[in-house]
């Protein structure tokens, strides 16, 4: 029988190998084995302390698994692949009765204020579990969460034939979302990326013309006429790229601030003028819906989404270390730990500087 094992971020840059208790389900909740764990921006902000919590912390909240242990209600049986919707909500609040429990105020989120997927087996809310097709591989499968919230930030932008749109910054969001809007139909598509790697990945899913931040003015001008975008995807989370959508937008257009932009630096300035002028609507999506995380499993499961793409490398869970260093190398796009591959291994205390 393999040891159960998690990995712990017990400080900034800190982790320990520690063991789980097979057994650590409460009322509500299911047991399952993590088939896959993606790394994101908001792990790497909390391994670095950018984002407090409460230590000892077990990462990540873009997890896939297998139900080990059914919950009373037996909603996903034992055997199902699951994707584990990350939000953590009250239920009762005017919030979630309004129908945005992804924003619960008395809410959390997996892998930061609650235990999460850098684990062999976690405990998730049995209600929070989404089946996924079994035809979706491993690598397919491991971007359906950071999928979820593409599909959540294009749902509040209604989308027409004929618009047009640039999306800034091709990372795995901005890629995704170029492929969210093939989906749609859309055809004026301009992506904007510093990666030549990045720029000819998209040849292979999207019709997009691709160009460097210095040509996207340029070539936003000749795919509008000099009219500007209709929408503007922002998906890098800078001042400096936030300020590049306002001028890119043309007149009435809808900037998608998908990017998380934190604290700014004091030298930051935006055209704050081109906004009152352009008469711009901004939208702030954030996390996802239960629904946004169904829809992005029925599109891959169609073949409308290419997530295994977007799939760089996979590794042990006690190479966490290695695997967080991956992701500072811009050519590599979702980064994966694969829990079972280091399960059976001693428990030991592992120091990652990536």
């Amino acid at each position: 029988m393999l040891a159960l094992k998690a990995v712990a971020l017990t400080a900034p840059e800190r982790f320990e190998v520690v063991d789980v208790p097979a057994t650590a389900a409460g009322p509500g909740q299911a047991l399952v084995a993590v088939e896959s764990a993606g790394i994101c921006g908001t792990d790497v902000s909390i391994f670095h302390g950018k984002i407090p919590v409460e230590y000892p912390r077990v990462l990540g909240h873009e997890v896939i698994g297998r139900v080990r242990r059914a919950g009373g209600r037996g909603l996903a049986p034992e055997g199902a692949r699951v994707l584990v919707n990350p939000s953590v909500a009250c239920g009762t609040c005017h919030t979630c009765h309004a129908g945005n429990e992804h924003l619960c105020p008395d809410g959390a989120l997996i892998g930061r204020d609650v235990d999460g997927g850098f684990a062999d087996l976690i405990a998730a809310d049995e209600t929070r579990l989404l089946r996924v097709p079994e035809q979706l591989s491993p690598t397919e499968a491991s971007l359906l969460q950071v999928a979820g919230t593409c599909v959540h930030a294009q749902r509040s932008v209604p989308v027409f034939p004929g618009q047009s749109v640039v999306v800034i910054g091709l990372g795995v969001a901005g890629c995704i979302m170029l492929q969210l809007l093939r989906a749609r139909g859309v055809t004026d598509v301009l992506g904007v990326t510093r990666s030549p790697q990045k720029a000819r990945l998209v040849e292979r899913f999207s019709p997009a013309r691709v160009v460097v931040p210095g040509d996207a003015a340029a070539a936003c001008s000749d795919m509008t006429g000099g009219r500007g975008a209709d929408i503007v995807i922002e998906a890098v989370g800078t001042p400096a790229t936030l300020a590049q959508a306002i001028r890119l937008a043309g007149l009435a257009a809808t900037i998608v601030l998908f990017g998380t932009i934190g604290q700014a630096a004091p030298s930051a300035s935006l055209p704050f003028y081109d906004l009152y002028y352009k008469e711009l609507t901004i939208r702030n999506p954030r996390a996802a819906r239960h629904r946004d995380y169904q829809l992005a499993i029925d599109l891959a499961a169609a073949g409308r989404l290419d997530l295994g793409l977007l799939w760089s490398q996979g590794f042990a869970l006690d190479a966490v270390a290695d695997a967080l260093a991956a992701t500072e190398d811009p050519a590599n796009l979702k980064i994966t730990l694969t829990p079972g591959a280091g399960g059976d291994q001693p428990s030991r205390s592992a120091s990652a500087r990536a």
